[in-house]
């Protein structure tokens, strides 16, 4: 099976990073999925999304993601957020209340904490 290194970083720590077998991110051009051997390239994250990454052992790794880069090669896949959070880590109560904001770029980041926490929206 092949398999590339993937890191999930936000700007004040490295959430995740190991082997994986395909990701999937929400970049300003569109949505992305990469597999091992991809062709390089670079994107900009979009405010409010999501990234998922499916291990080498089949686990899945949920983050909502709030801005960045990433980055591709045909062997590893960097991803550089501004400010991310796993799916276990949020708060599912927080992210509702919030949804009710008045600023919409609060609004769509609990939009992304429900939505890799696996709540419906």
């Amino acid at each position: 099976m092949a398999e590339m290194t993937v890191e999930l970083v936000a700007v004040e720590r490295r959430l995740w990073s190991g082997q994986a077998t395909f990701v999937v991110a929400q970049t300003t051009e569109g949505e992305i999925g990469l597999m091992p051997g991809h062709e390089p390239v670079l994107g900009q994250l979009v405010e409010g999304g999501v990234v998922k990454v499916t291990t080498t052992d089949g686990d899945t790794v949920r983050a909502a993601v709030h801005g960045g880069f990433l980055s591709v090669t045909a062997e590893r896949v960097s991803i550089l957020a501004e400010t991310a959070e796993l799916a276990e880590e949020i708060d599912v109560e927080a992210a509702r209340s919030a949804l009710g904001a008045e600023d919409e770029a609060e609004r769509a980041r609990a939009t992304a904490r429900l939505r890799a926490a696996g709540q419906s929206v």
